[in-house]
């Protein structure tokens, strides 16, 4: 029997099945479109995300007739919400993570309310991003869909009631509502009342891992799983991410490299101290019951996909060459040692310490004679200069750590896994299984079913560690001039900053 781990990405849905050891066994993915009616707005037909989740669980299950599913669980991003009725029929459609209408609203709350009761509560600081901040943009902006609103779904959640099960959500993913009393485990009564919410008009909240209930035949068909599959509730993504590396106890950090890195530690306790709020970490529920994650994170991939933008490669047609072997052709090609260049990764705003939306990238240090692969491994270095940035917030945030934990499509780069390592002077563990969202959502889903007396242990079979690159003492040395020039650069730029934002 195998164990089916679905992630509810923001572009796509991705579906593994997996052993009981922790092999891949089956793998789909489907991409969806989004909507943006103006700059600020970006919404999603609720009904996609369940097609892209019909698709790849009928893809995954007609090629596993040996190993059957026997369970799924369900992990996905976080703030994307889905406005439904009292019959859990959808009101209007889906509003993303991504959508930035609310910044009015999200400046209320930090008045009235306070950024630091708000993150004393929630373990969040104040952005638009947070559904409590959408959900009073409805009220004011589209009052009928507001008023016909019985509650409002985390995704998850509302493909559970796809399956006629319960609109359930972790405490992980119920976190991310900034509307979550993190130490309480309760929507907040202070902060839904002061918005005049009630929780009634939220999801039922249950510690990750819980068991929703089995597939009906009918729905089961639908989906391409056999009849009575028990289904687990999941998380959100980026704690699953560190359960699927390993990351249980304090002193183990994960890394997910894709479109964000992101850095996550575990703790006892959440990390709410004042340092942690002017640097404005996430700290917050993990999916391991009783304890919390803490997180710090930048945007880094989509540098990578910008450049190859710009040089044509990802839209040429009938290419014969793979990202992979371009970027290895570019390494090879770029100086041996520092670039001289110092190249921001923030075409979507900088996120911790100062979480600036009006950020941009910026390339400081451009001669004549600078070419695609100077260019290249410049960004390396400056996603390498972001990341020890990241460890250093999060380590005083959570305690000491060694080493780093690393998964996703970033991981495929030898030369930013080897700068990562130098520049932040940390051991980095290369995962066996690049998925970690949907290992740790399939460890949730084995240990509900029995077939691990707990996740530790199901951790110990299923998690593996194929490399440990350690860290370069001498490309280190060689690179603190340009360290040093990168982080005079970024604090340099905090004038120019706030000059954008008048000007969005």
């Amino acid at each position: 029997m195998s164990l089916l781990a679905v992630d509810m990405g923001s572009t796509n849905c991705k579906a593994i099945a997996f052993s009981e050891d922790g092999c891949v066994l089956s793998q789909k993915t489907s991409s969806y479109a989004t909507e943006s009616s103006h700059s600020s707005s970006t919404e999603i037909a609720p009904e996609t995300f369940w097609q892209a989740l019909v698709a790849v669980t009928r893809g995954v299950a007609a090629e596993v007739n040996g190993d059957p599913v026997e369970v799924l669980a369900i992990s996905s991003h976080g703030e994307t919400f889905v406005p439904v009725d009292s019959r859990h029929r959808v009101i209007r459609p889906a509003i993303l993570n991504v959508d930035n209408r609310a910044v009015k609203e999200a400046n209320w709350l930090a008045s009235e309310i306070g950024k630091k009761r708000i993150f004393d509560i929630t373990g969040l600081t104040v952005h638009s991003m947070y559904p409590l901040a959408k959900i009073l943009w409805l009220r004011k902006n589209e009052p009928d869909a507001f008023n016909s609103s019985a509650q409002f779904l985390a995704l998850p959640a509302y493909l559970l009631t796809k399956m006629g099960l319960p609109a359930y959500v972790d405490y992980s993913l119920a976190s991310r509502f900034l509307a979550f009393d993190i130490c309480k485990l309760n929507w907040s009564v202070d902060l839904l009342s002061l918005c005049e919410l009630n929780a009634e008009q939220f999801p039922t909240t249950v510690p990750a891992g819980t068991i929703a209930g089995e597939l009906e035949a009918r729905v089961a068909a639908d989906l391409g799983l056999p009849p009575s599959t028990l289904v687990v509730v999941g998380g959100h993504d980026q704690p699953c991410a560190a359960l699927g590396s390993g990351v249980l106890e304090p002193g183990r950090v994960s890394a997910s490299l894709g479109t964000y890195e992101c850095l996550v530690a575990a703790s006892e306790a959440p990390a709410l101290s004042d340092a942690s709020l002017a640097a404005n970490l996430n700290t917050y529920r993990h999916v391991v019951p009783g304890r919390f994650v803490t997180l710090a994170y930048f945007p880094s991939g989509i540098m990578i996909d910008w450049f190859l933008h710009l040089i044509g490669f990802l839209g040429e047609r009938n290419r014969t060459t793979s990202v992979e072997d371009l970027c290895v052709a570019l390494e090879a090609r770029a100086p041996a040692g520092p670039t001289g260049l110092c190249i921001t990764p923030h075409l979507l705003g900088t996120c911790n310490p100062d979480f600036n939306p009006a950020a941009t990238g910026v390339i400081s240090g451009i001669r004549p004679s600078t070419n695609h692969s100077d260019l290249y491994k410049g960004i390396l270095e400056g996603i390498a200069c972001e990341f020890a940035s990241m460890a250093e917030l999060l380590e005083q945030a959570s305690g000491e750590f060694k080493g780093v934990y690393i998964s996703g499509g970033g991981a495929r780069s030898r030369l930013g896994l080897t700068l990562r390592s130098a520049l932040a002077v940390r051991e980095l563990h290369l995962m066996r299984c690049p998925e970690a969202v949907c290992l740790g959502t399939a460890i949730l889903a084995g240990t509900a079913a029995g077939k691990y007396n707990s996740l530790a242990q199901a951790v110990e079979q299923m998690v593996q560690v194929t490399e440990t690159i350690l860290p370069n003492g001498a490309m280190a040395d060689s690179y603190k001039a340009q360290v040093d020039q990168y982080r005079l650069l970024y604090s340099s730029l905090a004038p120019l900053r706030r000059a954008q934002a008048t000007c969005i």
